[in-house]
Parts: structure tokens; sequence; C-alpha cells
């Protein structure tokens, strides 16, 4: 089965960064609108911001707003969500998958998803 590929979680204190990667050695992504989701234990998967195509739009939760910032690079076959001043509530396992585009991170739309890449925020 098809899946995207995460990768660039880790442990970072609050305060920190990290920039988290979503990819596939399969397919393009070119043509498909990606979001990211995550889900901390004990939580349902919540969506967090997504892409569409090349030059449009985007969209955040509003938790995320102001400190994530999604982007893709076709040339790299790569969305990419820079994640600023992250907090402890951030912590999470974090995941890409392809679906809609339109700020409703409906999860159940979405396929091809990751096995996810944990990042963790704790000092």
């Amino acid at each position: 089965q098809l899946q995207l590929v995460e990768s660039g979680g880790g442990l970072v204190h609050p305060g920190g960064s990290l920039r988290l990667s979503c990819g596939s050695s399969e397919f393009s992504l070119e043509y498909l609108y990606i979001g990211w989701f995550r889900q901390a234990p004990g939580k349902e998967r919540e969506g967090i911001s997504c892409i569409r195509t090349s030059g449009g739009q985007t969209h955040y939760a509003d938790s995320v707003k102001g400190r994530f910032t999604i982007s893709r690079d076709d040339a790299e076959n790569t969305v990419y969500l820079q994640m600023n001043d992250l907090k402890p509530g951030d912590t999470a396992v974090y995941y890409c998958a392809a679906g809609p585009c339109n700020g409703h991170f409906y999860a159940p739309a979405y396929g091809y998803w990751g096995q996810g890449t944990q990042v963790t925020v704790s000092s």
C-alpha cells in the first residue's frame, strides 16, 4: 500500500523548533493536497495544517496558527512543517496524508497515511 513518509521528529525544549518532512519515493506529491495531523496519547487525531498544490492555499488550526508554517518543494517531492515556539502541548505523533485542503481537516477523507514521527517537547 502506498504511504507517505514522515521524518524530522525528536525531543526539543519548550520554545524550540523542529522541521518535519513528508515525502514519498514511490509517487509524486506534486498534484496532491497534503495535510499534517497529530495525535497525542489518549487524544483524537487533530488536523493542524494543509497545503494545496504549489503556490496554493494553506490552512492552519488555531492551536498552531502563527507558530507553524507549511510549505512544499515539488522539486524535492517534499512537504515541510516548520514548527517554532514549541510547547509541551505540541507533544504528539505527527502524520502527513493526502486529502482535501479546506480548513476542515476531516481525517477519514485523507489517504496515504505515513507511520508518523514522534515530537516530544519537554524541559
